[in-house]
C-alpha cells in the first residue's frame, strides 16, 4: 500500500517546463479555488467554535477562519506560536498580559483591539454569569443564558469547562490586555490556542439580530472568510487579502458534505473533488494507484475512546465496566481495520506531554484478558443482561466496523451488548431511555493532560456535565491539576487519575490513537497536518 507523506518544499517548479515567477509577479497570479469532501461539516449547524467542539469542526475552522491571540504551530509540534498577539509574559501564578498585533483587521474591515479581546471572553459572549468553578460540577441543565442573542445553553458549560477559573479579561490599552484568573493555572498559555480560545469582531456580533445570524458568518481575522453556509450542504470560503501574515494562496475552499465513503472516493477519482477526507485505511490503495493522486496520512493528536454510562444499572459497577475494558484485543483491532498504521497509545496520555513532563512513564492500556473479564462479571454477579451501545454511523472512520468487532469481542467474555443505531449528537447524548456505551474521542489541545482528561473527564467535564461519569477522588485531583504549580504534586496526580479513569472505575476505554487520510490530486503540493486541520495558508501551499 502505497501513501505518500508528500513534502511540498522543493516540489515548486519541479514539472517539466514550469515557469517560476518573480514574487512580485507570482503574488498576482491567478489563484484557484478548491472542493473537499468531508464526512461532515459541522455538527450544531453554526460556524461557532464554542458550539462546535468536534473534529469536523476543527477541519473547516482552523487555521484558515478562527485566529486565537497564541496560536496552534499546526504544521510542526503543535505548540503555541505567536498569533493575533505578538509576545505574552506571565505577571503571577494568576495573571498573563498580551501586546495584541497592530494593524490586524476583521473581516469587516474593523481594526482587531482590546475591546474585541475583552468581548471574547465576556459574560455575554460565554460565561453567562457563571462564577469560576473550583472545582464543582457545573451541571448542563443549570445553565440558561439570558441576554438577546439567545445564547445557546450548552455554550456556558464548555467556556467553564476550558476556562474553569477565569474571572475575566482587561484592556490595559488598546493593544494589550490581561488575562485574570481566580485561581493559579500553569496551563495559561496553552488554554489561550486551545479550540475555542479565538476572537470575534465585537462589532459584528452587536450588529446581528439573532446568535443563528451570526453563527452563520462570524466576523473573524483569519486568511479566509465566510461566503455561503449551507447547512448539511457546504461552507464556501473566500480569500480576505487583506490578511495579516499575507496575501492567501487560494480563491476559494469549498467543503462538500458527503457522508458516504464510497462517493467521496468517486468525486475524487472522476475529478469532483480536490480533496476527500476521512478516508477508512481499505481505499487507500485504490486512490494511490490513481494516476495524478496521492494520500496523505497522518497519526493525529487525538486518541479513539469508548465511554461508560454510570447511571446504566450495570456499568455502576466497576467490576462490568473493568471486563469491558479487558476484553478488547485493541492490537488485533489496529492490524485488521487500520492495517497496522496507527498505534495503542500508552492509555489516555500523548509524546508530547514529556515537553511538560507530565508523561506516567509506564503506563499502558488495560491488558487483552478474556480470563480476567470472565472473572470480574462473576464477581459483578453480571447474568447477560443487555447493555445499549448507542452508535453513529461513520462518523468516526471505521467506526460502525470497530463497534461491530467490540460487540463480538464483549460477546465472547459473555458481555451482552447491543448497539443502537442513531442519526446525531443529540441522540447519542439523550437522557430519555437507558444509556450505557458510546464512542468519543479525546484531544491534547495543549501538550498538558488538562486536556483531555480533566477537560472531559473532570469536575466541569462533559462525561460529568451530561452526567456519564462522576467519582469524588477523580474531582479532588481535577483541582491540583487545574490550580497546583508544582510539577512533582501535578504528575503524581496525573498519574492517579489514570489509575482510577482506566482502571478501578473506568470512565472510559483508549481503543487507538486516531490516524487521519486524506485522498487528494498530486498537483496541489500541500501536505496535511498532524491533525484534523487543513492549513490553507501560504505557507502551505506551493503551486
Amino acid at each position: 500500500m502505497l501513501v505518500n507523506r508528500r513534502h511540498t518544499l522543493g516540489l515548486f517548479g519541479a514539472a517539466a517546463g514550469s515557469l517560476i515567477l518573480p514574487r512580485q509577479l507570482m503574488a498576482q497570479a491567478p489563484r484557484r479555488s478548491i472542493t473537499i469532501a468531508v464526512q461532515k461539516i459541522t455538527n450544531n449547524n453554526t460556524l461557532d467554535i464554542w458550539n462546535e467542539q468536534s473534529n469536523v469542526g476543527e477541519r473547516v475552522f482552523f487555521p484558515n477562519l478562527w485566529e486565537g491571540l497564541i496560536l496552534r504551530d499546526w504544521m510542526g509540534n503543535q505548540g503555541p506560536v505567536p498569533g493575533l498577539a505578538t509576545e505574552w509574559k506571565r505577571l503571577d501564578d494568576k495573571t498573563i498580559e498580551l501586546k495584541l498585533r497592530q494593524g490586524v483587521k476583521f473581516h469587516n474591515g474593523d481594526e482587531l483591539t482590546a475591546e474585541d479581546v475583552v468581548f471574547s471572553f465576556s459574560d455575554e459572549r460565554l460565561f453567562a454569569g457563571t462564577e469560576p468553578a473550583g472545582g464543582k460540577t457545573l451541571y448542563a441543565e443549570n445553565f440558561k443564558p439570558q441576554n438577546a442573542k439567545e445564547l445557546p445553553a450548552n455554550i456556558p458549560g464548555i467556556a467553564r469547562r476550558l476556562w474553569p477559573a477565569l474571572r475575566g479579561v482587561e484592556a490595559v490599552d488598546k493593544h494589550t490586555v490581561r488575562f485574570h484568573n481566580a485561581t493559579p493555572d500553569i496551563t495559561l498559555e496553552g488554554r489561550l490556542y486551545a479550540f475555542g480560545s479565538q476572537i470575534a469582531s465585537k462589532r459584528a456580533w452587536d450588529e446581528a439580530a439573532t446568535y443563528a445570524e451570526w453563527a452563520n458568518r462570524p466576523v473573524t481575522s483569519g486568511p479566509y472568510m465566510v461566503e455561503e453556509f449551507r447547512p448539511d450542504t457546504s461552507l464556501t470560503l473566500v480569500a480576505f487579502d487583506e490578511y495579516w501574515g499575507g496575501r492567501p494562496p487560494l480563491e476559494r475552499i469549498r467543503f462538500v458534505e458527503v457522508p458516504e465513503v464510497a462517493s467521496r472516493v468517486n468525486g475524487l477519482l472522476s475529478g469532483e473533488y480536490d480533496f476527500a477526507c476521512d478516508l477508512p485505511p481499505d481505499q487507500l490503495a485504490t486512490v494511490a494507484a490513481a494516476p495524478g493522486l496521492e494520500v496523505q496520512s497522518s497519526t493525529i493528536w487525538n486518541h479513539r475512546v469508548t465511554v461508560f454510562n454510570k447511571q446504566n444499572e450495570f456499568l455502576a459497577d466497576p467490576l462490568v465496566s473493568r471486563a469491558l475494558t479487558h476484553s478488547i484485543d485493541r492490537q488485533a483491532i489496529v492490524e485488521a481495520l487500520w492495517g497496522g498504521q496507527t498505534v495503542v497509545p500508552a492509555g489516555l496520555q500523548f509524546e508530547s506531554f514529556k515537553t511538560s513532563n507530565m508523561f506516567v512513564e509506564g503506563w499502558a492500556a488495560p491488558e487483552y484478558n478474556p480470563d480476567l473479564a470472565r472473572d470480574l462479571l462473576k464477581q459483578a454477579g453480571y447474568k447477560g443482561d443487555p447493555i445499549p451501545y448507542r452508535l453513529l454511523n461513520n462518523y468516526y472512520t471505521n467506526q460502525t466496523p470497530t463497534a461491530q468487532v467490540l460487540v463480538e469481542m464483549w460477546r465472547q467474555v459473555g458481555l451482552n451488548v447491543e448497539i443502537e443505531m442513531k442519526e446525531n449528537w443529540a441522540q447519542v447524548h439523550d437522557p430519555e431511555g437507558t444509556r450505557g456505551v458510546f464512542d468519543w474521542s479525546a484531544s491534547n489541545n495543549i501538550n498538558d493532560p488538562i486536556t483531555p482528561l480533566v477537560v472531559q473527564f473532570g469536575p466541569n467535564g462533559e462525561a460529568q456535565q451530561k452526567r456519564n461519569y462522576w467519582n469524588d477522588e477523580v474531582n479532588r485531583l481535577s483541582v491540583v491539576m487545574e490550580t497546583s504549580m508544582d510539577p512533582a504534586a501535578r504528575l503524581k496526580a496525573h498519574a492517579r487519575m489514570l489509575e482510577i479513569c482506566e482502571r478501578e472505575d473506568p470512565a472510559y476505554t483508549v481503543l487507538h490513537q486516531n490516524a487521519v487520510f486524506t485522498g487528494m490530486k498530486s498537483e496541489l503540493n500541500w501536505k496535511a497536518a498532524p491533525a484534523f486541520a487543513m492549513d490553507f495558508r501560504a505557507n502551505n501551499w506551493n503551486v
